[in-house]
């Protein structure tokens, strides 16, 4: 027999089964005979021709069966079948305003020298400073960093707090929510003195506190296709952490286009998923992004939000934790980024797997023919308006 390791968001329809075994054939057997025995699954899988859906990656083992024979790849005898749906959890989607007046605008000009280090920060970054391989360097890099996260919610609660505690020198946080009672269970930013405040300016008040060596940028207005160019283009690497489709794509496609690494991780209840796109290595090759590992978003209602579905609190701590060693790993070189990786993690189950991702050549942004040379109406593509 071969196993299928069904993920969080489908258990519900497999009477909570992480793992099921089927018998071999090929990949079009085993979604028969999955849908066949629970037929729930079967709108989830499979869209109205009968086609696996575009936002249902399935791997045998750590290959995307995109890169061997589609459905009609084959499952032997052992094989371990993993279905990997997108899924949007995260915060509440960004939005954004002007910077704070006093934070002043970015210069070019800033990177021709080293940064310098205060006795102060000498001494705070110690740590990092005498790690072999990172050093002085590496936490110059840091200092020097512009790095943009976007939502401060359950992934960008953790994001923040790292990267300012580990000496990025510019953050912007972008996120139109205010703090509600709901959120203390996993907003670890905040405490019950910062609910019914702007969640930017909470956010301000406890990194300032941890690190007063740093520049906080807030935005607190819609973050949409009109101006999103303008808040991505300062900063050298986006983290998103959103918990929405059209915001998925949106800053996917802004990175994209804006030639930004996008430092992506997703949650739901007790499964997360972390990766990094668009980002370019040493020799120059540009890794995949987020349209070439989901082409197209769900139906509307089809896949819930955290909202909706729920997550455990300590989940989106992991996850972001992970997301904020990847946009160090990206500022600093320090080690290999998950570019062209796609990194799983069940919280339940305590398992993780990685799978391979590729750049496919009919990505709209930047296959062989590209169809989108500016930013869309993401809300529309995404079904959510007429």
């Amino acid at each position: 027999m071969a196993t299928v390791i069904i993920p969080t968001p489908l258990r519900k329809f497999t009477n909570n089964a992480a793992r099921l075994q089927v018998r071999p054939g090929t990949i079009k057997d085993t979604v028969e005979e999955l849908t066949s025995n629970f037929p729930d699954l079967k709108k989830h899988l499979l869209d109205d021709q009968g086609r696996i859906r575009s936002y249902v990656n399935i791997f045998i083992g750590n290959d995307d069966i995109r890169d061997l024979q589609q459905e009609q790849s084959a499952v032997s005898e052992g094989s371990v079948v993993s279905i990997i749906p997108a899924i949007a959890g995260g915060s509440p989607g960004g939005q954004a305003s002007q910077p704070d007046s006093r934070e002043g605008s970015p210069t070019q000009g800033r990177r021709a020298e080293a940064p310098v280090f205060t006795k102060e920060e000498l001494a705070r970054y110690n740590r990092h400073i005498i790690i072999p391989g990172f050093g002085m360097e590496a936490q110059q890099k840091l200092k020097a960093a512009r790095v943009l996260v976007i939502g401060s919610g359950g992934l960008g609660s953790p994001v923040l707090l790292y990267l300012a505690a580990a000496g990025v020198g510019t953050i912007g946080i972008v996120d139109f929510d205010v703090v509600d009672d709901s959120n203390l269970q996993r907003q670890v930013l905040f405490g019950v003195d910062a609910i019914g405040q702007p969640k930017v300016e909470a956010a301000r008040r406890r990194l300032e506190a941890l690190n007063p060596h740093i520049r906080i940028n807030l935005y607190n207005v819609h973050l949409n296709s009109q101006n999103a160019p303008d808040i991505l283009r300062d900063y050298d690497v986006i983290a998103d952490g959103t918990d929405n489709f059209p915001t998925r794509y949106l800053v996917n496609d802004a990175s994209v286009l804006l030639g930004k690494p996008n430092v992506y991780a997703s949650i739901f209840q007790f499964e997360g998923q972390v990766s990094v796109f668009n980002y370019r290595d040493r020799e120059g090759r540009l890794g995949p992004n987020y349209r070439d590992l989901y082409p197209t978003p769900p139906p509307p209602g089809l896949v819930p939000s955290c909202a909706e579905g729920g997550v455990l609190g300590v989940l989106p701590g992991i996850i972001g934790s992970l997301q904020a060693l990847e946009v160090i790993k990206v500022i600093t070189g320090v080690g290999e980024p998950l570019s062209g990786r796609l990194y799983i993690f069940d919280a339940l189950n305590f398992e993780s797997r990685t799978f391979t991702i590729r750049a496919r050549e009919d990505n709209p942004l930047n296959g062989r023919n590209p169809s989108i040379t500016a930013l869309i109406d993401y809300e529309q593509f995404c079904g959510m308006r007429a």
